[in-house]
Protein backbone atom coordinates (compact mmCIF):
# COMPACT_ATOMS: atom_id res chain seq x y z
CA UNK A 1 0.00 0.00 0.00
CA UNK A 2 1.35 3.41 -0.92
CA UNK A 3 2.83 5.61 1.93
CA UNK A 4 -0.04 8.32 3.03
CA UNK A 5 1.25 11.76 2.39
CA UNK A 6 1.75 14.06 5.26
CA UNK A 7 -1.18 16.55 5.56
CA UNK A 8 -1.61 19.28 8.11
CA UNK A 9 -4.10 18.92 11.31
CA UNK A 10 -6.51 21.29 9.60
CA UNK A 11 -6.52 19.15 6.39
CA UNK A 12 -6.99 15.94 8.60
CA UNK A 13 -10.06 17.71 9.99
CA UNK A 14 -11.32 19.06 6.73
CA UNK A 15 -11.29 15.60 5.26
CA UNK A 16 -12.72 13.99 8.28
CA UNK A 17 -15.68 16.04 7.68
CA UNK A 18 -15.92 15.26 4.82
CA UNK A 19 -16.29 11.45 5.18
CA UNK A 20 -18.66 12.40 7.79
CA UNK A 21 -21.05 14.44 5.58
CA UNK A 22 -20.64 11.39 2.79
CA UNK A 23 -21.68 9.07 5.56
CA UNK A 24 -24.34 10.96 6.80
CA UNK A 25 -25.58 11.48 3.15
CA UNK A 26 -25.70 7.44 3.09
CA UNK A 27 -27.30 6.98 6.63
CA UNK A 28 -29.53 9.28 5.13
CA UNK A 29 -30.58 7.14 1.97
CA UNK A 30 -30.63 4.14 4.17
CA UNK A 31 -32.97 5.89 6.55
CA UNK A 32 -35.87 6.26 3.49
CA UNK A 33 -36.06 2.74 2.86
CA UNK A 34 -36.43 2.42 6.79
CA UNK A 35 -37.64 -1.30 7.39
CA UNK A 36 -39.15 -2.31 3.70
CA UNK A 37 -36.26 -4.45 2.97
CA UNK A 38 -37.20 -6.38 6.59
CA UNK A 39 -40.87 -6.17 5.60
CA UNK A 40 -40.35 -7.43 2.21
CA UNK A 41 -38.18 -10.27 3.63
CA UNK A 42 -40.71 -11.31 6.60
CA UNK A 43 -43.76 -10.99 4.35
CA UNK A 44 -42.08 -13.43 1.82
CA UNK A 45 -41.33 -16.10 4.79
CA UNK A 46 -45.32 -15.60 5.55
CA UNK A 47 -46.07 -16.36 1.98
CA UNK A 48 -43.67 -18.95 1.91
CA UNK A 49 -45.19 -20.74 5.31
CA UNK A 50 -48.57 -20.11 3.84
CA UNK A 51 -47.69 -21.96 0.51
CA UNK A 52 -46.05 -25.05 2.74
CA UNK A 53 -49.24 -25.24 4.61
CA UNK A 54 -51.62 -25.50 1.89
CA UNK A 55 -49.27 -28.01 0.40
CA UNK A 56 -49.69 -30.24 3.89
CA UNK A 57 -53.60 -29.45 3.88
CA UNK A 58 -53.77 -30.76 0.15
CA UNK A 59 -51.34 -33.81 0.81
CA UNK A 60 -54.34 -34.27 3.90
CA UNK A 61 -56.82 -34.18 1.61
CA UNK A 62 -55.41 -36.56 -0.88
CA UNK A 63 -54.17 -39.16 2.15
CA UNK A 64 -58.26 -38.59 3.53
CA UNK A 65 -59.90 -39.17 0.11
CA UNK A 66 -56.98 -42.20 -0.39
CA UNK A 67 -58.41 -43.21 3.17
CA UNK A 68 -61.91 -43.59 2.08
CA UNK A 69 -61.84 -45.60 -0.91
CA UNK A 70 -60.12 -48.41 1.31
CA UNK A 71 -63.15 -48.08 3.39
CA UNK A 72 -65.38 -48.22 0.23
CA UNK A 73 -63.57 -51.24 -1.00
CA UNK A 74 -63.87 -53.07 2.17
CA UNK A 75 -67.88 -52.13 2.55
CA UNK A 76 -68.09 -53.53 -1.36
CA UNK A 77 -65.59 -56.67 -0.08
CA UNK A 78 -67.95 -57.23 3.02
CA UNK A 79 -71.03 -57.31 0.91
CA UNK A 80 -69.76 -59.41 -1.45
CA UNK A 81 -68.57 -62.22 1.58
CA UNK A 82 -72.38 -61.14 2.75
CA UNK A 83 -73.98 -62.40 -0.37
CA UNK A 84 -71.26 -65.65 -0.59
CA UNK A 85 -72.25 -66.70 2.97
CA UNK A 86 -76.07 -66.01 2.46
CA UNK A 87 -75.87 -68.85 -0.53
CA UNK A 88 -73.71 -70.81 1.37
CA UNK A 89 -77.29 -70.79 4.28
CA UNK A 90 -78.91 -72.30 1.45
CA UNK A 91 -76.94 -75.69 1.62
CA UNK A 92 -76.48 -75.92 5.11
CA UNK A 93 -76.78 -79.51 6.74
CA UNK A 94 -77.35 -78.56 10.40
CA UNK A 95 -78.28 -75.71 12.43
CA UNK A 96 -74.64 -75.43 14.07
CA UNK A 97 -73.27 -74.60 10.02
CA UNK A 98 -75.91 -72.07 9.67
CA UNK A 99 -75.18 -70.33 13.03
CA UNK A 100 -71.44 -69.68 12.16
CA UNK A 101 -72.71 -68.64 8.90
CA UNK A 102 -74.92 -66.27 10.23
CA UNK A 103 -72.13 -64.79 12.55
CA UNK A 104 -69.80 -63.83 9.81
CA UNK A 105 -72.71 -62.43 8.11
CA UNK A 106 -73.41 -60.17 11.45
CA UNK A 107 -69.60 -59.54 11.73
CA UNK A 108 -69.61 -58.04 8.02
CA UNK A 109 -72.72 -55.99 9.22
CA UNK A 110 -70.44 -54.27 11.78
CA UNK A 111 -67.93 -54.32 9.67
CA UNK A 112 -69.91 -52.08 7.17
CA UNK A 113 -71.24 -50.30 9.53
CA UNK A 114 -67.23 -48.94 11.24
CA UNK A 115 -66.47 -48.37 7.55
CA UNK A 116 -69.34 -46.08 7.50
CA UNK A 117 -68.69 -44.34 10.82
CA UNK A 118 -65.05 -44.03 9.44
CA UNK A 119 -66.16 -42.18 6.13
CA UNK A 120 -68.52 -39.83 7.96
CA UNK A 121 -65.38 -39.29 10.37
CA UNK A 122 -63.43 -38.67 7.19
CA UNK A 123 -65.91 -36.63 5.32
CA UNK A 124 -66.01 -34.58 7.89
CA UNK A 125 -62.66 -34.08 8.33
CA UNK A 126 -62.19 -32.70 4.57
CA UNK A 127 -64.79 -30.28 5.33
CA UNK A 128 -62.43 -28.61 8.09
CA UNK A 129 -59.96 -29.04 6.23
CA UNK A 130 -60.93 -27.10 3.15
CA UNK A 131 -62.58 -24.47 5.43
CA UNK A 132 -59.22 -24.08 6.29
CA UNK A 133 -57.92 -24.09 3.03
CA UNK A 134 -60.22 -21.30 1.86
CA UNK A 135 -59.16 -19.10 4.99
CA UNK A 136 -55.40 -19.91 4.46
CA UNK A 137 -56.26 -18.88 0.35
CA UNK A 138 -57.52 -15.90 1.44
CA UNK A 139 -55.02 -14.84 3.95
CA UNK A 140 -52.25 -15.84 1.27
CA UNK A 141 -53.87 -13.93 -1.39
CA UNK A 142 -53.82 -10.77 1.05
CA UNK A 143 -50.46 -11.22 2.07
CA UNK A 144 -49.23 -11.94 -1.62
CA UNK A 145 -51.02 -8.29 -2.76
CA UNK A 146 -49.34 -6.28 0.83
CA UNK A 147 -45.98 -8.01 -0.26
CA UNK A 148 -46.27 -6.97 -4.21
CA UNK A 149 -47.37 -3.00 -2.52
CA UNK A 150 -44.27 -3.20 -0.12
CA UNK A 151 -41.55 -4.67 -3.36
CA UNK A 152 -42.96 -2.05 -5.41
CA UNK A 153 -42.17 0.97 -2.95
CA UNK A 154 -38.85 -0.19 -2.23
CA UNK A 155 -37.61 -1.06 -5.97
CA UNK A 156 -38.96 2.36 -6.23
CA UNK A 157 -37.24 4.05 -3.69
CA UNK A 158 -34.19 1.96 -4.26
CA UNK A 159 -34.50 2.63 -8.58
CA UNK A 160 -34.26 6.72 -6.93
CA UNK A 161 -31.46 5.77 -4.23
CA UNK A 162 -29.45 2.93 -5.50
CA UNK A 163 -26.64 4.59 -7.93
CA UNK A 164 -26.22 7.54 -5.01
CA UNK A 165 -25.73 5.24 -2.64
CA UNK A 166 -23.29 3.15 -4.19
CA UNK A 167 -21.37 6.16 -5.36
CA UNK A 168 -21.29 7.68 -1.76
CA UNK A 169 -19.56 4.40 -0.54
CA UNK A 170 -17.20 4.31 -2.98
CA UNK A 171 -16.51 8.23 -2.33
CA UNK A 172 -16.76 7.33 1.13
CA UNK A 173 -13.96 4.39 0.72
CA UNK A 174 -11.94 7.00 -1.18
CA UNK A 175 -11.69 9.31 1.65
CA UNK A 176 -10.85 6.69 4.25
CA UNK A 177 -7.90 5.75 1.61
CA UNK A 178 -6.89 9.37 2.54
CA UNK A 179 -7.39 9.42 5.89
CA UNK A 180 -4.41 8.10 8.23
CA UNK A 181 -5.78 4.77 9.95
CA UNK A 182 -5.68 5.72 13.13
CA UNK A 183 -8.52 8.56 12.59
CA UNK A 184 -10.71 6.75 10.30
CA UNK A 185 -10.68 3.65 13.35
CA UNK A 186 -11.22 6.32 15.90
CA UNK A 187 -13.61 8.41 13.13
CA UNK A 188 -15.84 4.52 13.16
CA UNK A 189 -15.77 3.52 16.67
CA UNK A 190 -17.33 7.20 17.70
CA UNK A 191 -19.74 6.75 14.78
CA UNK A 192 -20.71 3.00 16.49
CA UNK A 193 -21.35 4.85 19.62
CA UNK A 194 -23.37 7.94 19.07
CA UNK A 195 -27.06 7.21 18.14
CA UNK A 196 -27.50 9.51 15.27
CA UNK A 197 -24.08 8.16 13.73
CA UNK A 198 -22.07 11.82 13.77
CA UNK A 199 -18.74 11.27 15.14
CA UNK A 200 -17.18 15.16 13.67
CA UNK A 201 -19.46 17.78 14.56
CA UNK A 202 -19.49 21.78 14.69
CA UNK A 203 -19.13 24.36 17.16
CA UNK A 204 -22.80 25.55 17.29
CA UNK A 205 -24.09 28.52 19.95
CA UNK A 206 -20.75 28.09 22.28
CA UNK A 207 -21.66 24.14 22.73
CA UNK A 208 -20.67 20.53 20.52
CA UNK A 209 -23.18 20.12 17.92
CA UNK A 210 -26.45 18.50 19.29
CA UNK A 211 -25.04 19.09 23.06
CA UNK A 212 -25.97 21.46 26.16
CA UNK A 213 -22.81 21.32 27.32
CA UNK A 214 -20.74 24.90 26.98
CA UNK A 215 -17.25 24.69 25.56
CA UNK A 216 -14.95 26.53 27.03
CA UNK A 217 -13.67 29.91 25.38
CA UNK A 218 -10.05 29.00 25.50
CA UNK A 219 -11.38 25.27 23.99
CA UNK A 220 -13.08 27.24 21.38
CA UNK A 221 -10.19 29.03 20.47
CA UNK A 222 -7.92 25.85 20.19
CA UNK A 223 -10.78 24.86 17.47
CA UNK A 224 -10.99 27.25 15.19
CA UNK A 225 -6.81 27.50 15.26
CA UNK A 226 -7.29 24.12 13.45
CA UNK A 227 -3.64 23.24 14.93
CA UNK A 228 -5.17 20.10 16.81
CA UNK A 229 -7.88 17.18 16.53
CA UNK A 230 -9.96 18.12 19.94
CA UNK A 231 -12.79 16.19 21.33
CA UNK A 232 -15.73 16.84 23.39
CA UNK A 233 -15.30 15.56 26.74
CA UNK A 234 -18.62 14.79 27.40
CA UNK A 235 -19.78 12.90 24.16
CA UNK A 236 -16.07 12.10 22.58
CA UNK A 237 -16.85 12.98 19.16
CA UNK A 238 -14.29 15.35 17.18
CA UNK A 239 -15.21 19.14 17.61
CA UNK A 240 -14.78 21.58 14.29
CA UNK A 241 -15.69 25.34 14.18
CA UNK A 242 -18.28 26.66 12.56
CA UNK A 243 -16.97 28.31 9.28
CA UNK A 244 -14.75 25.03 7.94
CA UNK A 245 -18.19 22.95 8.65
CA UNK A 246 -19.91 25.55 6.56
CA UNK A 247 -16.88 25.81 3.84
CA UNK A 248 -17.47 22.25 3.70
CA UNK A 249 -20.94 21.57 3.81
CA UNK A 250 -20.79 23.89 0.53
CA UNK A 251 -17.82 21.99 -1.23
CA UNK A 252 -19.84 18.24 -0.71
CA UNK A 253 -23.18 19.87 -1.60
CA UNK A 254 -21.87 20.50 -4.67
CA UNK A 255 -20.48 17.62 -5.37
CA UNK A 256 -24.30 15.57 -4.07
CA UNK A 257 -25.67 17.28 -6.37
CA UNK A 258 -23.69 15.63 -9.11
CA UNK A 259 -24.66 12.18 -8.08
Amino acid sequence: MAKKKEVSVEEKLRALFDLQLIDARIDEIRNVRGELPLEVEDLEDEVAGLNTRLEKLDADLEALDHKIKEKKNLIEESRALMKKYAEQQKNVRNNREFNALSKEVEFQELEIELAEKHINEFLAQIEQKKAVIEQTQDRKKERENHLEHKRNELNEILSETEKEEQSLIKKSDDYKDQIEDRLVKAYQRIRDNVKNGLAIVPIERGASGGSFFTIPPQIQMEIAGRKKIITDEHSGRILVDQELAQEEREKMQALFAKM
